[in-house]
C-alpha cells in the first residue's frame, strides 16, 4: 500500500466495505434480510466497478468477495431465501482457512498470494502467522454457522459487522509478531 496515493484511500476502503454497509443500512431501514441483500448485491457491484474505474484493476481480494456475495446475493433474492446470504460467510471463512492450511502444507507461503510483496517475514514466522489466521477463519466460520442456525437474521446482521470489528482486532494483535521481525529481520 506504500505506493497508494493517500487521497485515493477511501477507494480502497470503498471497495472492501460497500457490501458491507449497503446490507446493514437497509437492513436497519427495511427490517427485512431479502430487501437488505438488494444493498449488499449493489454494494458489492459498485465497489468492484469503482476498483476498476479508479484504480484500473480489481484487487482480488474484494473481486472474489464481491463474486460471492453476488452469486450468493442472487441466491437470496431468486428463492428469497436469507440463508443463502448466512451461508456466504461460512463459505468465504472456510475457504480461507481452507487455502492457507493447504499452502502450509505444500511448503508455500500462501500469505504472500494474497498480501503480495508488502509482507517480508521469515519463513518460521510466515508460518506462524498462517496458522494463526488459518486458525481464526475457522473459528469465524464455526461462529458464523452457530449463530446463523440459533439466532434472528438481524442477531446474525449484527455478528456479520462483529466479524469485521474481529478481524482488525485480530489483525492488531498480530503486531508484536511482525514488528519483532520487523526490527530484527534475521530473527527466527
Amino acid at each position: 500500500m506504500s505506493n497508494v496515493n493517500p487521497n485515493m484511500a477511501w477507494v480502497r476502503h470503498f471497495v472492501d466495505y460497500a457490501g458491507l454497509i449497503a446490507f446493514l443500512i437497509v437492513l436497519a431501514v427495511t427490517r427485512n434480510p431479502v430487501t437488505a441483500t438488494w444493498g449488499l448485491v449493489a454494494g458489492a457491484a459498485a465497489a468492484l466497478l469503482v476498483g476498476l474505474v479508479v484504480e484500473k484493476r480489481l484487487a482480488s481480494m474484494p473481486l472474489v468477495y464481491g463474486l460471492l456475495a453476488l452469486f450468493f446475493g442472487g441466491l437470496t433474492l431468486f428463492f428469497k431465501d436469507p440463508r443463502f446470504i448466512q451461508v456466504k460467510l461460512t463459505v468465504v471463512y472456510v475457504g480461507f482457512a481452507v487455502f492457507l492450511f493447504t499452502g502450509l502444507f505444500r511448503g508455500k507461503n500462501p500469505l504472500r498470494a494474497l498480501l503480495g510483496e508488502t509482507l517480508h517475514l521469515p519463513a518460521a514466522a510466515a508460518r506462524t502467522l498462517t496458522i494463526r489466521y488459518g486458525l481464526f477463519f475457522a473459528a469465524l466460520a464455526v461462529l458464523n454457522e452457530l449463530i446463523r442456525n440459533t439466532q434472528t437474521f438481524h442477531v446474525w446482521a449484527y455478528f456479520k459487522l462483529a466479524t469485521v470489528i474481529a478481524t482488525v482486532i485480530f489483525a492488531l494483535a498480530q503486531a508484536p509478531l511482525l514488528l519483532r521481525y520487523a526490527e530484527d529481520p534475521s530473527a527466527e
